[in-house]
This record gives structure tokens, sequence and C-alpha cells, in this order.
């Protein structure tokens, strides 16, 4: 007995072309004519290239089942809490979830709370999914709100503290297990999408729980889509679905987040096969990627502004001196004037259009258009001349010397915009050094205040303009003891801001907080990047303004 194409059984026997009786023929099917001993060895030969088959096809069918993302950044941590950074809560995001969700267009959704009011001024209601589960079967519950929102502002050696998503909340009111109220010090509108960010931990899991514990696997248990697998520092993060959460199930069963930091090697990975998506598409490839029908490129403006950060607190402050090397009276950054003409120098749509090669969006304040807080006619405007007048107006004729720092390896052609950036200050008179470090050691310097000049990128991460004045300046609470910018009207404006509910109230205040602080050159915007992933043909979903690869959203193309 054989089975054919059909799944039929046949056993009749028919002549062979010489005579000799053998198994039937008919078209698709299987077919062999010789003596038995011949028939026997056929037959083993068949039986072997069907378990090679099955087994290629075993092999094909696992490796489906897996999404491999190649990240254009390195993931320094799995603790939920630890660091801000984009690439951080790439991963994390999947493991936990936070009370809300961060849809792809910027926008607040259900997450672990299913919904919410203000039921008063400085007071929110939180109902939350009594369905949901932590990784291990433990349930979650408000005594778990209350512990993580306790815990974010204490967690040790941060280089960026989730805490400005949660300095607002004064206390946590558990109702009952499935409601939580969150008293504010003084109204907050942001609390549901601030709550978006804060991965939810348990009580009794992470009670004493410490950043090595995370990033061993030990601690790292959510509630999320994707639980931990394994971590490999600087290499590679391996999860698995989590076939218990509350949420669609994912398509893929497993997922791998692979750093691969070099632009060019991402490109060649996605094209040999190597990984399945890749984020921070070179620019370079984006023409040729495009025209590839193997290839899909999704690309949306994001919510991230790349921009230089000035010193402007410090009058001592290092890489600055005079146009022959001596040692200044006081920083040239310290004079609004001196700001104003590095930030007339920047020609930012030579930026946006040439260096970045579209992929950019030039802007001169730290939202995009359609974001709450974007001031309408606050435009890039590229004088020379201007910034040479205001560098002699502020006693700096023959310029002076500046090293510029940034990262080489971080944001899409970052190192040639240091380097287009410095050229533009050179011809106002600036002598400007580049220096371009690797992420991995510049992000520990800058974060310990180590250069004047430098460049960054920022989020809009609650989709209007109060986080990232908040953030960047370093305003992320009350206490503000290591801010970058100090103008009390600015920050009076700004918590003006924060206290306002209603919508159309807050909006002028936002505006004009905006507006005080590129007057002023707080920083100096370069321009808003866009979003943009290729993935194989054949992969659906949404790229998203935070740039964020959602591994639960990704599908197979209907």
């Amino acid at each position: 007995m054989w089975t054919g194409s059909s799944g039929r059984s046949a056993t009749r026997s028919t002549p062979s072309p010489d005579g000799r009786t053998g198994r039937g023929h008919r078209p698709g099917r299987f077919c062999f004519w010789g003596p038995p001993a011949r028939g026997v060895e056929a037959l083993h030969r068949i039986s072997a290239l069907v378990v090679a088959l099955a087994a290629t096809l075993a092999t094909t069918t696992a490796e489906a089942q897996t999404l491999t993302f190649g990240n254009n950044a390195t993931v320094t941590s799995l603790d939920p809490h630890f660091y801000t950074a984009t690439p951080n809560v790439e991963v994390t995001r999947q493991i936990f979830d936070g009370l809300t969700t961060l849809r792809a267009d910027g926008s607040i959704g259900p997450g672990l709370a299913t919904s919410w009011r203000s039921v008063g001024p400085e007071v929110w209601e939180f109902h939350l999914r009594p369905e949901a589960r932590f990784h291990d079967g433990t349930p979650f519950t408000a005594e778990d709100v209350a512990f993580t929102i306790d815990r974010v502002p204490n967690v040790p050696n941060s280089p960026g503290s989730f805490v400005i998503f949660t300095s607002s909340i004064a206390r946590v009111e558990v109702v009952d297990p499935h409601t939580v109220r969150l008293h504010t010090k003084g109204p907050d509108p942001l609390v549901p999408a601030n709550l978006s960010w804060v991965g939810m931990l348990s009580r009794s899991i992470h009670g004493n729980a410490t950043t090595q514990g995370f990033n061993d696997g030990t601690l790292a248990i959510g509630t999320g889509a994707y639980r931990y697998v394994s971590y490999a520092p600087g290499e590679r993060v391996e999860l698995a679905r989590n076939d218990t959460w509350w949420g669609p199930r994912p398509h893929y069963e497993r997922a791998v987040n692979r750093t691969i930091r070099n632009a060019g090697a991402r490109s060649a990975a996605l094209l040999s096969g190597d990984v399945d998506v890749i984020n921070g598409v070179p620019t370079a490839d984006l023409a040729r990627l495009r025209a590839d029908p193997r290839i899909t490129v999704a690309e949306t403006v994001g919510l991230r502004i790349v921009y230089l950060g000035l010193d402007t607190l410090r009058d001592e402050t290092p890489f600055i001196t005079g146009p022959d090397g001596e040692k200044p009276a006081t920083s040239p950054l310290r004079d609004a004037r001196v700001r104003r003409a590095l930030s007339l120098a920047i020609d930012r749509a030579a930026l946006a259009e040439r260096v970045m090669e579209g992929s950019a969006v030039p802007s001169a304040q730290v939202v995009r258009e359609g974001l709450s807080g974007h001031v309408p006619g606050l435009v890039p405007v590229h004088d020379p001349n201007a910034a040479r007048r205001l560098l002699a107006e502020a006693g700096y004729p023959q310029g002076f010397r500046i090293t510029l720092h940034g990262p080489n390896d971080r944001y899409p052609n970052d190192a040639r915009v240091l380097q287009a950036i410095g050229q533009m200050w050179q011809r106002v008179g600036v002598q400007t050094t580049v220096e371009a470090l690797p992420w991995a050691s510049y992000s520990g310097r800058q974060g310990r205040r180590e250069f004047s000049a430098y460049l960054l990128g920022g989020t809009a991460a609650t989709s209007e303009a109060s986080y990232p004045l908040r953030s960047i300046l370093n305003l992320r609470d009350a206490a503000r003891t290591n801010r970058r910018y100090a103008n009390p009207e600015f920050e009076a404006v700004l918590d003006e801001a924060g206290r306002t509910a209603d919508p159309a109230a807050r909006e002028p205040l936002l505006q004009r907080a905006v507006r005080m602080a590129m007057e002023d050159v707080a920083i100096a915007p370069l321009y808003i990047q866009k979003a943009i992933f290729a993935a194989r043909r054949g992969l659906q979903f949404e790229p998203r303004v935070d740039e964020v690869l959602d591994v639960a959203a990704v599908r197979p193309a209907p």
C-alpha cells in the first residue's frame, strides 16, 4: 500500500513496460518498476527521502515561528525602570505591560487597566484586568500597582529615570484588588499617557528586586506577551510567546532581538534572510531596498527630536577655549547670543535632505506639527551673517574653539551629522573639532556632563511638548537638582501647563513654554527623525511613532 498526492491508497498491480508486475502508476504519484529486491531498495530510498523532507519541513516551520529583529542599538538592561532609552523599552515592553498602552499612532489605549477616569481634580481611578497574570501564574492586583510606582524613583544608578512618568503621583490608594486610585500633587492630565511607559511589577515577585536580577533573567517575569528566554548583553535577547497573555495571541512563538550596530551589516542581514526586519534603515540603502521586490519599507514621522545640547549653566566648561587656545573668563555658552549664533549657523534643511537623505524633517522646536505644544510659525532659520554679528556682539569677533561630541552608532548618520555641523560652525568663525564616540562610552560620559556641546535624541513620549522639555532639560521632578537649563519664568509656565487639565487652556501654556525655551536656545533642535523599518515581504505591521517594533503586533500579510 502507498499513498499518492491525493492522499488515497492504491494496491492495484499493473504490468511494467517490460512485462513484469509492479505498482500501478498514475499521474502525480510515485511509482517504480523492477524485481522485488530492486523495488525494496527503491522503497527504502523513498522512505529516506520522505524522512529528510519531513525534517526539512519541520525545520522550516520552526524557523517560520521565530521573528528575528536586527536592532540598530544595544539593549543595556531588562530592568523595566532602569533606563528610558528606546532599545531597552523595545524589549521590556514585550515582557512587562503598562496600565495603558501607547498605540502605533501615539494615542493611548487599554493595557493592564481596562478603563480609567478622573474622579476629582487630583485623583485618577483605574480598573484592572481580573484575568491578568504574571508569567509564573501570580495574579496582577492593585497592590502591584502601588509597589511599582513606589519602586520607580528608587532604582539606583539609573542613567535615565522613569520617575518623569510617576513624579506627579503623591500616593496610591488600593480600593480593592482590581481598582486603584492615584492621588496626584495637583491636577495632572497626563497620568494615563505616562503610565503606558511604566512596566508593572509584582510586590511578591519583585519585592527586593535589583537591576542585576532582571538582567540575569531571574526576575524578568512580567505580564507581557512574551517571556524571557536569554539575554547576552550587547548581542541578543531571546523571548518566547506567553500563551496565557490577556491580549491577542501573538503570531510568533519566539522573538530574537539581535544587536547589529553597523548600518551596512543590518541591510545585508535582511537581504540574506538572517533577520526578518530591521530598524534604523541606512539612508544610503533606502532606494535599493524600496526597489527590491523581496523587501517592504514602512515609515512614519516619529516623535524623536535630534538636537544639540549646550552647557548653559557652568561658567567653566570643558572643551572650549579662546581662538588662540586661551582659557576664557567665562563660558561663551552662558551668553544667549552665542547660543543663537550657533543655532543660526546650522542649515537644518541641508541636514534633513542631504545628510539624512530625506529620512528626517527639519525642526526648530521639540515636537512635530500635529502634536500639542507645537508652535505655528516657529520654523528653522539659517543665517550665517546674523550668526557672525551675534558672535561679535557677544565679544567673540574672532570666534572661539569648541569640541562637538556625539555618538557614531546610535542614530542614523549621527557621525555624518556631527561633521556637517562642525563645518557649518567653522564657516561662521567657530573653530570646531568633532569627536564621535561609540554609544556605549558616549552615553555614560554625556550623563556625567563631561561635554559642553553634544548631539542627542529625545522623544515626545506622551505625544505632546511637556515631556521632551522636562526630559531633555532634566526637569524631571520638583527638586531639579540635575537640571540642564535654568529659567524660573520658563519653569513656572511649564509647571502651570502640567497642572492644567483643560486642553484648550493647556495648549497656549505649552506653546509659550516651547517658544521661551527655543528662543533662549536651551537646546538647538535639528530635525524630527522618521521611524523607518525594512522587512522581508510577507510581514505586516504598522510603523510606530515611538520607533519601537512591537513584536506581538507583527503578522504575516494576508
